[in-house]
């Protein structure tokens, strides 16, 4: 039984951990191309201080950590992290440790992450065309993030997921290209709905690709079973007739999975959050420096996930943007 329980019965079990802010990218829809405010490096938490944290939600009943960003592996001693999280052992076994990442790093990094215990990863990918990667990333590292694809897959890690986010008039065009170079790959294409997370503020709905509109594109070339959902997974999956490979859709806005949510999150930062679009976290930084112990910790993550809200209202009149962008958040 887990204690990261909320007034409406869901379950948490799945706990995502920013590593570091600051991304090697600007992609459009995430972070404006100068002028971000980044995080204090004081306030950044220390190995030690986020494996704590993590012994003490494994101990509410977490079972699944997710490393994100900004972009994780930029931070130096990511190894070192993913190596004190793999040794953490919950009472259903080693914990389930995966990352998410633009993998422009993982050329070099990706046989000491998987040695160190590193499960899975998922890795972000928005267009095969490197003009349009130049024009939505602002850098021009699209064979790097090939490289770092290609380096995955070498060393093992099974299931890679590709994530793309799509924009109208931008990459909406490249839908079943995608799912071709994954199903080419032995890979997992994934495609998310472009949700209000920006830096700039400057999400408007009608530029969003939904859900349908995607399912449509990609059924252009390939015949879709649907398969549903997995537990509390966040995508709606869909298998490729006559393969073994599968599609999913990760459709936060239209058909949003808010019911089943069983995830928290802890920012670079120290910050608890109970949603990913929380206007309220949970200060566990200023805590653990004050010297509170275990029970304490505990304590908090359990009353900030009670005060989860039941749903993230984007469709509500009065929904507002969290201040912070998700590159400040982590994903």
């Amino acid at each position: 039984m887990t204690a990261l329980v909320d007034r409406y019965g869901r379950v948490h079990r799945d706990l995502r951990i920013s590593l570091t802010d600051r991304c090697s990218l600007r992609c459009t829809y995430c972070m404006p191309a100068e002028g971000v405010p980044w995080l204090a490096g004081s306030t950044l938490l220390s190995t030690e201080e986020l494996v704590r944290l993590a012994r003490v939600a494994v101990g509410l009943g977490a079972r699944e950590v997710r490393l994100t960003g900004g972009e994780p592996l930029l931070r130096p001693d990511v190894v070192d992290v993913v190596r004190a999280l793999a040794a953490i052992e919950t009472p259903d076994g080693p914990l389930d440790l995966s990352l998410t990442t633009n993998a422009l790093r993982l050329p070099s990094l990706a046989a000491p992450l998987r040695d160190a215990g590193l499960d899975r990863v998922n890795i972000s990918i928005d267009t095969l065309q490197r003009a349009r990667f130049i024009d939505l990333t602002r850098r021009d590292r699209l064979a790097d993030t090939l490289a770092g694809i290609e380096a995955a897959r070498v060393v093992g890690f099974s299931p890679i997921k590709l994530n793309a986010l799509l924009l109208r008039g931008v990459n909406d065009d490249e839908v079943a290209d995608l799912v071709s170079f994954a199903v080419e790959r032995g890979l997992e294409m994934r495609f998310i709905e472009h949700m209000p997370l920006d830096g700039g503020h400057t999400w408007r709905r009608e530029e969003m690709v939904t859900a349908e509109e995607i399912l449509a594109a990609i059924q252009t070339r390939f015949s879709l079973e649907p398969l549903g959902h997995d537990g509390a997974a966040p995508a709606e999956t869909f298998r490729i007739s006559g393969t073994d490979a599968t599609v999913g859709v990760i459709a936060s806005v239209t058909r949003k999975f808010c019911d089943r949510c069983d995830r928290v999150r802890l920012t670079a930062d120290g910050q608890f959050r109970n949603c990913l679009f929380s206007h309220e976290e949970s200060d566990l930084r200023t805590l653990l420096r004050d010297g509170a112990d275990d029970a304490r910790l505990a304590e908090a993550m359990i009353a900030c996930v009670a005060r989860k809200l039941p749903g993230h209202g984007i469709d509500d009149p009065s929904f507002v943007q969290p201040s912070r962008p998700m590159s400040a958040i982590g994903g």
